[in-house]
């Protein structure tokens, strides 16, 4: 048998740049046992930026240009955590990251890149856009060039500092503002008499590229203000831009000062090891990195070239092993875009020009991508001898977590069926309700249970969405919460990793109980083969106040669900490297929001439930014959999740979602892929409840405005045990 490794060591890896990406990919493939891999970035994408300009000119997508952190950190087997990382406190070997509590660690590297803000230019933080980082600046290109195309605003542009990088992005802007029928005036603006420095023929080319591309030069002047019409040179003369960008030079990011880290110009001093110079447990790589032992330029190359070091280096300083130098190179080709697809290569003062360069530019960046978009096939160790059935129970997807690990509807209905009733008098519900109601003279409790596999990595964020999972039997039975127990399982771990871990699930528990109005009164806690977060959580009735159960529904009812359906088959998607990493954090961004101000807006349901693993269908179903009613449902009234349809229609099915699907057959006309995700399992799922239609409109207006993807989904009928789509 081969023994559960412990988890021993925290590397985290702030920022997902060029080496970062490459560190992680390399990790899949050959993971270092018992460390514990996480990834802090404000998205969850990452920008290539060598097909901006490509982008800019319209020969790119921007899909194309993102490398999917959520899909490579699953293949890594890392937890990714989107936000933007303000502080190291090198003391403590904790990173800050606001709104979550610190995240511990043992090795860490910084590979954030750089940014082209301009502070210091007055009016350019409310009217300019800096070229860097990219997800901004691509998004407010797109609205711009919809706007022009439209004869919304003028084609003007000004782009604010020169060189390579400037020249570039004002010859791609002028490309797709021509390629969308309009004439552009694009102004680029040089504080120097030459572009970056450039001199010769490779200056000559750049000159002409420009002019063929109508980019009027302006040389030896600067930029005073920048309004939402104009900018104002250092001259006195005024430019018109509806769009100015920024892309005047690398600018380290600001937090980084407010550090104690050793730092030239803004960047992290490091070694030929890609250590900071004063800390062998802080590594960084990319344009963020100031090379001691041999300066160079920024440039993503040498980014792409420190990977393997950066690699090799941070499992050496996890093992104990030695270190590597890293020697970048003294030059490298540059392929310059020139708006149309036709490119410059550069070398050691000798320069080309002609489409061929481009479409050699465009092989080498999509090569690049490639090994992120297909990522290698890890060969599973052989199964042992087995017996009869394991196969099959094995299944071809891997077992998922959340509610989409529950034992079935049919195992669980024949197992309940088969306990002796209650003989107790203070036991006031009945099996099959959302939670137990317990009667303690006038006062009501309401208690229920919930156990979650899984579904993330990250601990905090898995703590909030269990936590908000099990408080949702709570709220749909109409009670305000009281108090949280916590059961924990967590993968077997060293003490220090144990005291991190355990705080950041405590604090997930209690940012979602506290505000909600609960508290945490108690636990258990154990190691095991994964971590497993299960809640306890009581709560109470208004004095004189009816529990909201599954049998109140009347005829004429209206049907509301308060959240998207489809968490399932997405989370299934993401396991499997199928999933589009924004929606799956948008998902889990979802899945975090308490349902508490829905209850209340929906305290007068004659009916109520929480949409969890049985699915939409499922919990459905039990509403209707514990009331005796039937329904219909209208489909494309049904909320969905982003990116759940699509993937449905691909095939991809949650671990529980065969055993679901058996409660088919009372359903008449649920074909298409809204008709899979009916039997979908939720987790942190929203709230079904049938409510007077006079009030319903009413009620959806108030949960939208509260924040909630609330929709009439159909209504009760008396057709009992049936339920109609259509």
């Amino acid at each position: 048998m081969t023994p559960l490794i412990p988890l021993t060591r925290d590397l985290v890896l702030i920022g997902g740049g060029h080496a970062h990406a490459l560190v992680l990919r390399m990790w899949g493939m050959k993971p270092l046992a018992g460390v514990r891999l996480t990834v802090i970035n404000p998205g969850p994408t990452a920008p290539y930026s060598g097909m901006l300009p490509g982008h800019i000119a319209g020969h790119y997508s921007r899909e194309a240009l993102d490398i999917d952190l959520v899909r490579l950190c699953r293949f890594a087997g890392a937890r990714l955590i989107v936000g933007e990382a303000a502080h190291i406190d090198r003391k403590a070997k904790t990173v800050h990251v606001p709104g979550r509590p610190p995240i511990g660690y043992d090795v860490v590297s910084v590979d954030i890149g750089i940014h082209t803000q301009m502070p210091e230019l007055e009016g350019f933080a409310a009217h300019g856009v800096p070229v860097k980082p990219l997800g901004g600046f691509a998004a407010q290109w797109a609205a711009f060039l919809d706007r022009a195309e439209a004869g919304g605003i003028a084609p003007e542009v000004a782009v604010i500092g020169g060189g390579v990088g400037g020249a570039e992005v004002a010859m791609a802007m002028a490309h797709a503002l021509r390629s969308k029928g309009v004439t552009p005036e694009v102004s680029l603006i040089e504080t120097s008499s030459r572009l970056g420095g450039m001199r010769g023929r490779l200056h000559r080319q750049m000159l002409r590229g420009l002019a063929d591309n109508g980019v009027k030069v302006l040389f030896d002047t600067g930029v005073t203000l920048v309004t939402d019409r104009a900018v104002t040179l250092s001259d006195g003369r005024q430019i018109r831009s509806g769009f100015t960008c920024g892309s005047a030079g690398a600018r380290p990011h600001d937090w980084l000062a407010g550090t104690d880290l050793p730092l030239q110009d803004g960047y992290i001093k490091v070694d030929e090891t890609l250590a900071c110079i004063d800390d062998p447990d802080l590594f960084a790589a990319g344009d963020c990195a100031h090379l001691t032992a041999f300066p160079r330029p920024k440039a993503g190359v040498y980014a792409v070239r420190a990977a393997p070091v950066l690699l090799h280096n941070l499992k050496a300083r996890l093992t104990g092993g030695a270190a590597k130098a890293f020697r970048p190179q003294k030059s490298f080709l540059k392929l310059i875009s020139l708006g149309r697809k036709s490119a410059i290569g550069e070398k050691a003062g000798f320069s080309l020009q002609g489409d061929v360069l481009w479409r050699w530019k465009d092989q080498i960046d999509q090569k690049f991508m490639d090994r992120f978009r297909h990522l290698p096939a890890m060969a599973q160790d052989p199964l042992p001898e087995r017996a009869l059935g394991v196969d099959t129970a094995l299944g071809d997807a891997p077992l998922c977590g959340g509610c989409g690990a529950k034992v079935g509807p049919d195992v669980l209905g024949q197992v309940l069926k088969s306990l002796p009733g209650t003989q107790r008098q203070d036991i006031l519900s009945r099996p099959g309700d959302d939670a137990a109601v317990l009667g303690f003279g006038d006062t009501q409790q309401v208690v229920s249970v919930d156990h979650l596999r899984a579904l993330d990595n990250d601990p905090w964020r898995m703590a909030r969405i269990a936590t908000v999972h099990a408080l949702g039997d709570i709220w749909a039975m109409g009670a305000r919460v009281q108090s949280v127990l916590v059961s924990l399982t967590l993968q077997r771990m060293d003490h220090h990793l144990q005291q991190r871990t355990l705080t950041e699930i405590m604090d997930g528990v209690q940012s979602i109980a506290h505000a909600c109005g609960a508290e945490i009164v108690g636990g258990h806690t154990s190691l095991g083969a994964e971590t497993t977060i299960g809640l306890t959580v009581t709560g109470l009735l208004e004095p004189g106040q009816r529990a909201i159960t599954l049998d109140g529904a009347l005829p004429g009812d209206a049907l509301i669900l308060t959240r998207p359906i489809g968490s399932g088959t997405l989370l299934a998607a993401e396991m499997q490297g199928k999933a589009m990493g924004q929606d799956i954090v948008a998902l889990l961004d979802e899945m975090q929001k308490p349902l508490d101000s829905a209850a209340d807006i929906l305290k007068d349901a004659h009916a109520m439930t929480d949409v969890t693993g049985f699915g939409l269908g499922g919990h459905l179903l039990a509403m209707c014959r514990a009331s005796g009613v039937g329904a219909t449902l209208r489909m494309n009234a049904v909320p969905v999740f982003d990116g759940a349809l699509a993937l449905a229609e691909q095939g991809v099915r949650s671990s529980i979602y065969p055993e679901n699907a058996k409660a088919a057959e009372a359903f008449e006309g649920h074909s298409g892929p809204v008709g899979h995700l009916l039997f979908d399992p939720q987790t942190s799922g929203g709230l079904l409840a049938a409510v007077d239609t006079q009030q319903a409109v009413r009620a959806v207006s108030k949960l939208s405005a509260a924040g909630y993807t609330a929709a009439i989904i159909g209504s009760v009928t008396n057709d009992a045990g049936r339920i109609t789509c259509g």
